[in-house]
Parts: structure tokens; sequence; C-alpha cells
């Protein structure tokens, strides 16, 4: 077989299905990642929801990178132990998490620690945690500027939600946060336009706002609008996908130019029919939630399909079935790689070709400490 930069020579090392980490691609994508905003660290806060891996944050940092977007308690406390000076968790709290977030709020003091808030519900329940602990809590008021899945839309009670903030003495306005997974058209100026004709009635309330409250900052989507919004000097950019890359957004994101740092590492385990091989690669082991052909694509071997996966087997018409033996391995490109890094406890860290280290995928747990 031809060697191709994705072939691990020791791959004897490496179970699987597991998930092999490229460090050379990595830091390639950090590094990329920086040139595209000239340097300029406070422009960026990735989202560590991709990677949930304190040895990546600590690269990141060591790359001069120190405010991140989690979703989780869990990734929120690995950033800051990792090095992070700031990480906002851009979900909004209920129920136990928000004793949760003052206590790591408390304990990591040192660190701006922020959340997000959309009601007046929420902001008063946090309000009043806050001053019974003694704390003030940064928070971002998360506008909803179209996708529709949280946040409060420009002009539908964001003046009465701002006033009634500015009364919670246990609370700390710092601006707002705008997510808008939804856009994300494969032609770049078509979804440029979009991104701005919906961001337009929110960001001309943040820099009239901004021009009386000149701190407060606007933080603004994820990977698929991050060459959008870069464009903008008023605006940090919130990518997380790009650090690993995947091949949902190479597919879609043609103009941003990242490497494949995480692939799919499964092996042949049965040859039950002809034209038929079945891999060690369940659905519990890559993303599932696309249709069965947008889910893994292998590097070497051609003409394939991926018939049917159940746990821990996945099924695959092959035309080379000859050649293919019991043993085999497949790299793989997963469709999304959030979610299936999500479903592993590590990652084999591959450097010049071989294995040389695993690390622990920790905030894959929704609890640690906090």
């Amino acid at each position: 077989m031809k060697n191709n930069w994705f072939e691990i020579k020791n791959i004897d090392s490496v179970d699987s299905p597991s998930i092999a980490l490229y460090k050379e691609h990595l830091q390639f994508n950090i590094d990329h990642m920086l040139a595209m905003v000239n340097g300029e660290t406070h422009r960026l806060m990735p989202h560590v929801k991709t990677n949930k891996m304190p040895k990546v944050l600590k690269l990141l940092v060591a790359s001069g990178i120190t405010n991140f977007k989690a979703s989780t308690i869990s990734e929120a406390e690995i950033a800051v132990e990792a090095g992070a000076k700031s990480v906002l968790i851009a979900h909004q709290l209920v129920g136990p998490k928000v004793d949760r977030f003052l206590s790591l709020l408390k304990h990591f003091h040192a660190a701006d620690l922020s959340t997000i808030i959309d009601s007046k519900e929420t902001a008063s329940l946090l309000n009043q945690k806050a001053i019974e602990k003694g704390i003030t809590v940064p928070i971002y008021i998360d506008i909803n500027n179209g996708m529709n899945r949280s946040g409060i839309k420009i002009g539908s009670g964001i003046d009465s939600l701002l006033s009634f903030i500015k009364k919670c003495k246990g609370l700390q306005f710092n601006g707002f946060h705008i997510y808008d997974g939804h856009l994300r058209d494969s032609d770049f100026s078509v979804r440029n336009e979009k991104i701005e004709n919906e961001l337009k009635d929110g960001a001309t309330y943040f820099e009239a706002l901004q021009k009386v409250h000149p701190s407060i900052k606007l933080i603004c989507g994820g990977t698929p609008s991050f060459t959008s919004h870069l464009l903008r000097e008023n605006r940090i950019t919130s990518p997380g996908t790009c650090v690993l890359w995947d091949w949902g957004y190479s597919e879609k994101l043609t103009e941003q130019k990242f490497k494949y740092a995480a692939l799919l590492v499964t092996r042949i385990i049965s040859k039950p029919t002809e034209g038929i091989v079945t891999l060690d690669l369940g659905h519990k082991s890559v993303a599932p939630e696309n249709p069965i052909d947008k889910r893994v694509k292998f590097l070497n071997i051609k003409n394939y399909e991926l018939l049917s996966q159940s746990e821990e087997h996945g099924v695959l018409q092959v035309s080379n079935w000859e050649e293919l033996n019991v043993g085999d391995v497949l790299y793989g490109i997963p469709y999304h790689i959030c979610p299936t890094i999500n479903l592993h406890d590590e990652v084999s860290v591959i450097e010049n070709g071989a294995k040389t280290d695993s690390w622990e995928i920790t905030a894959r747990k929704r609890r640690l400490r906090f």
C-alpha cells in the first residue's frame, strides 16, 4: 500500500475503534487560526466543545490564546486549569448547574468566568444566588438572530431585560453573545451576506450601546461564520471545529484551509459474504445524527458504501473484497468531529507518523469536580 500521511507506523499499538490525533496538523490549525486574525489573540474565543482535552487547551494557551467558550461546566473547568484567563459558558444555566457554576467561579476567582442569559427568570435566580454567596457574576445577553435555538430577539423585550439586569447587584453586564450556526452555505459570499443581514439589527443595537458602555463585547458565531466575523474588528470570534477539522466543514467551508487533525481508526472484523466487510465502527464510535452516507469518509479504500451501522458494527459494501482481510485497518474522516470526540475516552497522539502518547478526553464527562 502506498504510504500516506495518515498511516501510523506502529498501528499495532492503536486499538480500534478509536481516534488518532495528528499533532502536526493540530498545531498547523492553531497557527492558521491565529494567522486569520493577524495574531490578534484578543479576537479569538475558541469553543472547547470540539476537543474537550486539557492537552489541546494547553497547546492553545501556549500559542497565546487564553479566552475560550464552553458549553458545559466541565469544559470550563478544564479550560481554566489549562491556563485560560477567561471562559464564557454559552449555555443558559438552570437547575443545579447554577450552584455548580457559582462554586466554579468562586474557586477559580482569578479567572474571568461568565455565562449567558436570555430571560428575567434566569437573571433573577442567578442574581439571588450570587448575592447569597457574596460574588458578582459576569453575564452576556444571548441574542437570537434567526437560529431560534436560544436567545432573545432584538426588539422583543431586550431593553426591558437590560434594564432589569442593571438593577441586579449580583450581575455584571459584559455584552452580547450571538450564535449563527444555521448559516453554513458553501458559497462564502452567500453565507456572508446572510450572516450580515441577520446580524444587522443586533450589530446596530450593540454599536449604539457601546458608545455609552465602551467596555462591552460582542461575541459572535462559530466555525462557519468565523471567516465573516473576523472581518469586523469589533467582534470576538468563536471557532471551534477548525482546531480538529472534519469532513462536513471541509465540504461546506471551502475558503477555510484547515487540516484533518483527528481521524477514526477502525478494523475489518468479518467478511460475512462476498462484497461485504464488517468494521468495528458502530454508531457508538462515530456521530450518528446524519444520514448513513454522511458519517465517515475513508481515506485508504475506494468504491465503497456504508450500508448500515448498529451499536458496535459497521457494514461496508466494497468493490475489492478479495483484496481485503480480517484485521485490515481503515482510516476515516468523521463528518462531524464534535459529537464523535464525545464518544471516546482518549485519543492516540501521532507524531512523525507514529503513536507517541495518549491524551484523555476529560470533559466528555458531564461532571468533574464541580
